[in-house]
């Protein structure tokens, strides 16, 4: 039961998040709303990237029922239950704002649900113990992502959209049983009691560490590169000549059962190896997996073995990527969650979580200009090398033989 409620709660955070990003957007589509209203619809996630604005209130404010995490949860869940059922009632044709209006009460319950799950998971387990779970966690997380879109196409059956949202709103069922059955952590630390404590005090005191923004420019630039070459994944593999169909199958195939792998083997090696060690060793595997692709670049196509084994040779390189990125997310989330103080959780997770998005946003958006101008083989090689400040910064955050309480010690 242990790693069940990390199941249940990972899938119930992955769940509502794919039904505005991708369900919506099957419905609008099938309704034939203009592509570039559609389009529009992708501000609908401000909310997740904003999220810390309210984290204090999540952090100083305790429910009367269930205590301050699980009170939070049951709330978010009981908003996104009913935020989902109601947004299937509307027509597309007809009433777009009252679309919009709930899908941003989704996005915003979904990301409060996050705020208080991610505070949860941090303060219900030991360090020991965070590495395994959050793997389990962001592989269940993954897995509600599949299941909302798989229902939505529950329309080729002849099922409304109205009652397929009936439906995606009681799969919130599994979140809110197991907010109803587990238990509350255990924090000695007392909450903030006021509002500068609970909205001025995280921030100060996060900042008055030592390395403090060392830890902000390790959490920017860590991913970086990895970023950067899996945002070019879908061009990139078209352009060397392989079909839609080859792609869906290496990349969301292979390339999807690497990274459930690597999240769960990463998780169950930082138990051994502990975090210091594991943000090396798995940062080294992701560069090292972004560079194989400039190396099959510069392979000469035309030779019998690219003929003969090109799926296989891409299939490997793919699926060593996404293995390596999944342990690469396994230890950078760990590490991003000690790095919270137990009284501040929500909050600074928050924060945190929300800074690690911008260098997938903001780098990212270059990498076709890049690859264009570039090449292939020079881009590769390129993100590959910018994982290096990333990894320098280790030097100071995460010494090779810093145990995990080291890590944690800097509050």
């Amino acid at each position: 039961m242990e790693n069940d409620r990390h199941v249940f709660f990972g899938f119930s955070s992955g769940f509502p998040f794919y039904i505005i990003k991708d369900v919506l957007k099957l419905w609008m589509t099938e309704s034939n709303v203009d592509l570039a209203t559609i389009g529009l619809f992708s501000a609908l996630g401000l909310p997740y990237t904003l999220k810390f604005v309210w984290a204090p209130l999540m952090d100083g404010y305790v429910p009367r029922f269930l205590g301050r995490r699980r009170g939070w949860i049951l709330i978010a869940q009981i908003g996104l239950m009913i935020s989902i059922a109601l947004i299937g009632q509307f027509d597309p044709s007809k009433s777009l704002l009252g679309i919009v209006f709930m899908a941003l009460c989704i996005n915003f319950f979904g990301a409060s649900q996050d705020i208080a799950l991610d505070a949860f998971r941090r303060e219900y387990l030991t360090n020991e113990e965070l590495g395994f779970g959050t793997g389990v966690w962001m592989n269940a997380w993954r897995l509600g992502m599949y299941v909302s879109v798989g229902l939505a196409l529950l329309t080729e059956l002849n099922i409304t959209w109205a009652s397929i949202h009936i439906i995606l709103a009681l799969m919130m069922g599994v979140g809110i049983l197991t907010t109803l059955f587990v238990s509350e952590p255990k924090v000695d630390a007392a909450p903030p009691v006021s509002i500068k404590e609970a909205v001025v005090e995280p921030f100060i005191e996060f900042f008055k560490r030592h390395s403090a923004i060392l830890i902000l420019l390790f959490i920017l630039l860590y991913k970086i590169g990895d970023n950067m070459a899996g945002a070019m994944t879908i061009p990139f593999i078209l352009k060397m000549g392989f079909s839609k169909t080859e792609y869906f199958i290496i990349v969301k195939g292979i390339g999807m059962f690497g990274l459930f792998g690597g999240v769960i083997l990463g998780g169950s090696i930082m138990i051994r190896l502990g975090i210091a060690k594991s943000l090396w060793v798995f940062g080294i595997f992701q560069a090292v997996s972004t560079a194989l692709f400039a190396i099959m670049v510069m392979v000469d196509h035309n030779s019998m073995i690219w003929l003969d084994y090109r799926q296989i040779i891409l299939g490997c390189i793919v699926g060593f990527e996404f293995f390596s990125t999944g342990m690469g997310q396994a230890a950078y989330a760990t590490y991003m969650a000690i790095q919270t103080n137990k009284r501040f959780t929500a909050t600074q997770y928050a924060l945190l979580t929300s800074l690690m998005a911008v260098p997938g946003v903001v780098a990212a958006s270059a990498t076709g200009f890049m690859a264009k101008y570039l090449g292939w083989d020079v881009f590769y090689f390129l993100c590959a090398l910018i994982a290096i400040p990333g990894m320098l910064l280790l030097i100071k955050i995460a010494p090779w033989n810093a145990s995990n309480e080291e890590l944690e010690a800097t509050h």
